[in-house]
């Protein structure tokens, strides 16, 4: 979890951008909610790249005191510094690449203070087309980065080719599986070059910079399952707060990419963030998904969509009209994860059975599960009301922001881990109670278009019941 400068800024990098995000991370609490990477993207370097000795040289003007002072200020700050190459020739942005330099920019990074790094896959000089090339090539720089001795995280950026999602969990500790998303929910567009129809096509490479939420979530639900603890599916950085979506949309991106355990690094301006934005990237119940210690991603269960749509008629803003998902997984403590997605034009009724929410436990009702009554947690039921993220966002000083912070009781995972707040059943992470779901039951939900209701299934416990083997007896509390 983190800030990432590329979605904002771009190119237009400065020392100043990032001690100024930095200080923001703490002073709006976002730090204590687990965002802890501040990342430089591309177009940190001079022009020509390196020096005579081949070492990588960050632009003066833009960075007058160094990227060593840079991962020093973020580490005073308890943050950590993310750094940006490409495995190849040159970086996206057409500066020096890592490729066969792998070695002495390892070290670089190494001796800079840096904690992960972002690795691009642009000009990789034709070195693709099967996955041990790509691996190969990429293995090189896991390799270096190790011998330097620093514990520095790897992110793969290779936007799905050569079948990463069997291959980065051995050098990595996540891998893009799509192109570069964009501020979309569900407009297509062609610069996402594969058809978001044929999601099971595993030779659409190299599949572009314009991708929506919906096509991303298409295109990660096949491969979901391989999220591992330590290696997942990256599925692009967050577009909350950019403004090219509803504020419904804004959650469902958010809530779908912490449930589905991609890394969340926040692409917004922060210094400049909407009340909105600042209420849906706070919100504890949702981040307890993403940083739930069981560490795997939810899976969809079921897609539905409208075969006979004329896609020539839908405006592009209404694409996937007719499409909804439901996706669905395992917490540790035993609770479950369940998100209806509404992608369609309308507000639908939704719905979905204990025996399909449960099947991978057990197809055709045969999980368990289904014996139970289960508790419904409603995890926006919480969120911070907008009028006061609009009072901490106005504060003058950190100290002000940290005291509205504590008034209101918000969760401070610095604090308290999130590992910790779940065992102990905090309050704040479980959302609200807002229904019961009998055994053999099923799920009712009114979904708005272009949005997701997000809930978290508790099992009640009953009299003489036997649950993985073990009864449970009188007295202990409903809801466990």
């Amino acid at each position: 979890m983190g800030w990432n400068n590329w979605n904002s800024f771009g190119c237009d990098v400065s020392e100043n951008l990032l001690l100024s995000t930095s200080e923001q991370l703490v002073s709006l609490g976002l730090r204590d909610l687990g965002y802890q990477y501040v990342v430089l993207d591309d177009c940190w370097q001079q022009e020509n790249g390196r020096d005579q000795n081949g070492k990588l040289q960050p632009e003066p003007s833009k960075f007058p005191n160094g990227l060593k002072s840079i991962s020093g200020g973020l580490h005073d700050r308890g943050l950590k510094f993310g750094m940006y190459s490409s495995a190849g020739e040159m970086t996206c942005a057409r500066y020096a690449g890592s490729l066969d330099h792998e070695i002495e920019d390892a070290e670089s990074f190494a001796s800079w203070g840096v904690d992960m790094l972002k690795y691009d896959s642009c000009y990789h000089m034709g070195r693709i087309g099967t996955p041990l090339i790509s691996f190969n090539r990429f293995k090189t720089m896991s390799d270096a980065l190790q011998a330097t001795g620093r514990n520095i995280l790897l992110n793969l950026c290779s936007w799905g080719e050569d079948f990463v999602h069997t291959w980065g969990m051995s050098i990595a500790n996540s891998w893009r599986i799509s192109g570069d998303i964009y501020d979309a929910f569900t407009r297509p567009d062609d610069l996402c070059g594969c058809d978001p129809n044929v999601l099971s096509d595993p030779y659409c490479i190299a599949p572009g910079t314009h991708c929506s939420v919906l096509f991303i979530l298409n295109r990660v639900a096949a491969i979901a399952d391989r999220s591992i603890p330590g290696g997942w599916n990256d599925l692009d950085m967050l577009e909350v707060g950019q403004g090219g979506m509803t504020d419904e949309e804004y959650k469902a991106h958010f809530a779908l990419w912490a449930a589905l355990k991609s890394p969340l690094f926040l692409g917004n301006d922060i210094r400049a963030m909407p009340a909105a934005a600042y209420s849906i990237v706070n919100n504890p119940a949702i981040l307890a998904l993403s940083q739930d210690p069981h560490g795997r991603s939810v899976t969809r269960v079921r897609r539905d969509t409208n075969a006979n749509k004329d896609t020539d008629t839908i405006p592009l803003d209404e694409w996937g009209v007719g499409e909804t998902h439901v996706w669905t997984g395992h917490l540790q403590n035993g609770d479950q994860a369940v998100i209806f997605l509404n992608a369609a034009g309308d507000d639908l009724n939704m719905s979905c059975s204990l025996a399909e929410i449960f099947t991978a436990f057990g197809p055709g009702g045969s999980a368990p599960h289904v014996r139970f009554d289960w508790a419904v947690h409603d995890l926006w039921a919480h969120r911070m009301d907008i009028d006061v993220a609009e009072a901490i966002l106005a504060a003058g000083t950190a100290e002000e922001r940290g005291a509205l912070l504590r008034k209101e009781n918000w969760y401070n995972a610095t604090e308290t881990p999130y590992a910790d707040g779940l065992r102990d059943g905090d309050p704040r992470l479980f959302g609200e109670k807002v229904g019961v779901v009998e055994a053999g039951g099923v799920l009712r939900a009114s979904v708005q278009r272009h949005a997701a209701k997000v809930f978290r299934l508790r099992r009640i416990a009953k009299d003489g019941q036997e649950f993985k083997g073990k009864s449970i007896d009188r007295g202990v509390k409903d809801e466990l």
